[in-house]
């Protein structure tokens, strides 16, 4: 029988280990989320990217503020309604989100490596399920 509470605690727990991977600049959890999320989902309008991020569109709007004036983030004006613009990372901010999973597939590889066989096995077979959850629980509002 499956422990959901147990497993909750097991994905929290390794979530705040990759989380505290160390990365090129020091951001913060906010800013590496949308960072992260404009490298998955490509350019988006501020309130599509409020959608995904759990912060008011105040906080948000001086977050993409700082993002740009740090050379991370552009605006670009949007094809479809010239009146609003689209958010998307510069080239700096690519490669920073490169660089940062770069350090986690490193980090995950070593930890992988210590597994036995037969641990690593049963890994294997829940990625295609971790996958499954995470685009399950992004079609549930």
């Amino acid at each position: 029988m499956l422990d959901v509470d147990r497993l909750t605690t097991v994905i929290e727990d390794f979530n705040t280990i990759f989380i505290r991977l160390p990365s090129v600049r020091r951001l913060n959890f906010s800013a590496l989320s949308v960072l992260h999320t404009l490298h998955r989902r490509g350019p988006l309008r501020l309130t599509d990217l409020l959608a995904t991020e759990q912060l008011k569109q105040p906080a948000l709007t001086s977050l993409i503020a700082k993002l740009e004036q740090d050379g991370l983030v552009q605006r670009r004006p949007d094809p479809a309604d010239g009146r609003a613009s689209l958010l998307s990372l510069t080239h700096t901010g690519q490669e920073l989100v490169r660089s940062r999973h770069t350090n986690r597939v490193a980090k995950l590889t070593a930890l992988v490596e210590q597994l036995t066989p037969d641990e690593r096995a049963v890994l294997a077979g829940s990625i295609d399920v971790l996958h499954r959850l995470t685009e399950l629980a992004e079609d549930t509002p």
